[in-house]
């Protein structure tokens, strides 16, 4: 591996590409971003917000294939999967199903909680040291349930989560909840409040986050596509795009869902597929939640911005699809309703799918790209992209740089999907 410094190119301008540009520009490279549309854009626009450590589960947990077959016969499953025989697909949900073990699912979790760790404490640095204004909240998040028996089984969770990985909720019982959070109704079961989860709003953090590293010499390239490369041995020469080739040292894949494509232009294994969600921004209600809220029954994210209020969920593997159907937008409102006094307005400001990279492992994908000297690989990080940004943008560059790094890259490492 190369060591040294020089030019590096970064294909994909969201959260993670960002992120990767910040840590490289930070250890001396002169950096440059391209991305196909804007920056900040696709899933690092619309989603909830949430820093969320208390995420350590995978999704690869042992009920996941029930779910999964069972949304092949319902449309309006808020977790979908589309019938196909295609052969990626199909390969991939095979994978996916071996991994739905609850031995498998623990060993995962403790490689998601090092890096989901290690994340937040780098988000309170960019907060604090680099003032990054991106409505940063340490408030926590609140797993609300509705009925005794979700309440019953969440308390299962929490115990697995506790015992296992040491994270902690507080529990709140339901008469106390709308002493918590006005907004919540009176008659719900309960919630959990994971104290160490944050949220921010994802927009702005990548605008002002692009803003100062612009301001310190980090290129920026909007609405430009890759669309080739021009490979030499093991090494990568250029980089061909819509406005011409781009010639650096160091090559950085961090295109999210759409790092899959390049497989075979790399002549590499990337298993990843778009898993689809969908949010909607509106006016805030007046009675507003005060914290972000999580209710598993009905899977539903709230989230309160300063001036705006956001409602996100669902995942669909439906492939590529572009669609925002009205259905889905009024099901997120709908889904709402048993748990807040005001779960939704009528003035609408955007509604918002996006695709996120889902690996068969729940793992995300960071490393030296098998067989290529000076290709790298920043993606796949399913639900979690905005939650593992900062320390996969450190890894990336300690990886590029060959130095000590924070966490042990090996279980994100793209060597583990490659066939021997």
């Amino acid at each position: 591996m190369n060591a040294s410094t020089g030019k590096a190119l970064i294909v994909g301008g969201g959260v993670i590409g960002i992120a990767c540009a910040h840590y490289l520009m930070r250890s001396g490279f002169k950096v440059t971003v391209i991305d196909q549309g804007s920056m900040g854009g696709a899933c690092s626009h619309g989603n909830c917000g949430y820093i969320c450590p208390s995420h350590v589960l995978p999704l690869t947990e042992p009920a996941a294939l029930r779910v999964a077959i069972k949304s092949l016969f319902q449309p309006d499953a808020p977790f979908r999967v589309k019938p196909t025989f295609e052969r990626k697909v199909l390969r991939w949900f095979w994978e996916f199903a071996r991994r739905c073990r609850h031995r498998i699912m623990l060993e995962s979790g403790h490689h998601l909680k090092a890096i989901l760790d290690a994340s937040m404490h780098e988000y309170h640095h960019l907060v604090k040291e680099e003032s990054i204004k991106c409505e940063w909240k340490s408030s926590g998040l609140l797993y609300v349930h509705q009925t005794a028996k979700g309440m019953h089984e969440f308390a299962k969770t929490d115990q697995l989560l506790n015992n296992e990985f040491k994270v902690a909720a507080r529990r709140v019982e339901g008469d106390e909840l709308p002493l918590l959070d006005p907004a919540l109704k009176t008659g719900l079961a309960g919630a959990f409040l994971y104290e160490g989860d944050a949220m921010l709003r994802p927009d702005h953090l990548c605008a002002e986050w692009k803003l100062q590293l612009q301001a310190q010499g980090v290129e920026f390239i909007e609405h430009c596509k890759a669309i080739s490369i021009e490979r030499e041995s093991h090494r990568i020469k250029f980089v061909i795009t819509s406005n011409g080739p781009i010639t650096c040292d160091h090559f950085i894949f961090a295109a999210g869902s759409w790092s899959s494509e390049w497989g075979a232009e790399l002549g590499i294994e990337i298993p990843i597929q778009p898993g689809k969600g969908y949010s909607v921004t509106m006016k805030r209600p007046e009675v507003c939640p005060q914290f972000p809220m999580l209710f598993p029954e009905h899977r539903v994210g709230v989230t309160p911005f300063d001036d705006a209020y956001r409602l996100g969920s669902m995942m669909e593997f439906v492939g590529f699809d572009q669609s925002i159907p009205d259905k889905r937008i009024q099901q997120l409102k709908r889904s709402a309703e048993p748990y807040l006094k005001q779960p939704w307005t009528e003035e609408i400001f955007e509604t918002w799918y996006g695709w996120r990279p889902m690996t068969w492992d729940s793992l995300p994908v960071i490393g030296q790209a098998p067989g290529l000297d000076n290709v790298f690989l920043a993606t796949g990080h399913n639900m979690l992209g905005l939650s593992l940004a900062p320390s996969t943008g450190r890894l990336l560059a300690e990886i590029v740089t060959n130095k000590k790094t924070h966490v042990d890259p090996a279980p994100y490492s793209p060597d583990r999907f490659q066939v021997a």
